[in-house]
């Protein structure tokens, strides 16, 4: 039987950050049940990854046109200097994608969204009609605030919501093969207007952390 392999990636901004903590306590479940399998960790936050280029554009639209869906195969479109520039940026980001069993992606919500730094390691390693069907996908979160279903802000989370779509729509991932898990009201720390609501952020944390090395271990 093939080792299984985790594919763990930071997006936030902060060295210490409570998505950070949430991803570690995955990760940590997960290797201590599986000793020996391959993890592999990428900081996106320390080690931004690129934008897009133009370049990048043109190895879609010909992956598109000639119906090439294997990722092994796309490395077929690079024809001139500029693209090759381009796949040398997304080969290693995307073997390491192709090679997980689970992808754990730890990210804060910034501004009702994902940070730029996880934003751009998407673009790259996305490319038409790709499945990575068979994979799971597990993303651990933390917000500012309350976003859940039933909170008033509910509406503005285009954090988790994008996420689910994205894994969907693009990688062909069901809804049974991802995970959510969050700590909420981490501003409660530090605004003294939301200062009521931080046994409401203890529990939420310690919540996800409980889950986390449930689910971690689960796999």
């Amino acid at each position: 039987m093939t080792s299984p392999t985790l594919l763990h990636l930071d997006a936030s901004a902060r060295r210490r950050s409570f998505s950070r903590e949430l991803g570690d306590a995955v990760a940590g479940a997960w290797r201590t049940a599986h000793p020996g399998a391959t993890y592999l960790h990428r900081d996106l936050a320390l080690t931004p990854v690129p934008q897009i280029t133009e370049a990048w554009t043109e190895l879609c639209d010909h992956v598109l046109e000639h119906g090439i869906t294997d990722p092994a195969r796309y490395r077929e479109a690079v024809r001139t200097p500029e693209q090759a520039a381009a796949w040398a940026v997304v080969e290693p980001l995307l073997a390491e994608l192709v090679a997980a069993d689970v992808v754990l992606i730890a990210t804060p919500m910034y501004n009702f969204s994902v940070p730029a730094s996880l934003k751009a390691w998407i673009d790259q390693v996305t490319f038409p009609k790709m499945s990575l069907a068979g994979r799971r996908f597990v993303v651990a979160y933390a917000r500012g605030g309350a976003y859940g279903p039933g909170t008033p802000r509910h509406p503005y989370d285009h954090q988790e919501r994008y996420l689910r779509d994205f894994f969907a729509g693009h990688f062909a991932i069901p809804e049974e093969a991802m995970d959510f898990l969050g700590t909420e009201l981490v501003n409660a720390r530090v605004d003294p207007a939301l200062a009521a609501r931080r046994t409401a952020h203890d529990a939420s944390r310690e919540a996800a952390l409980a889950a986390a090395r449930k689910a971690g271990g689960a796999w």
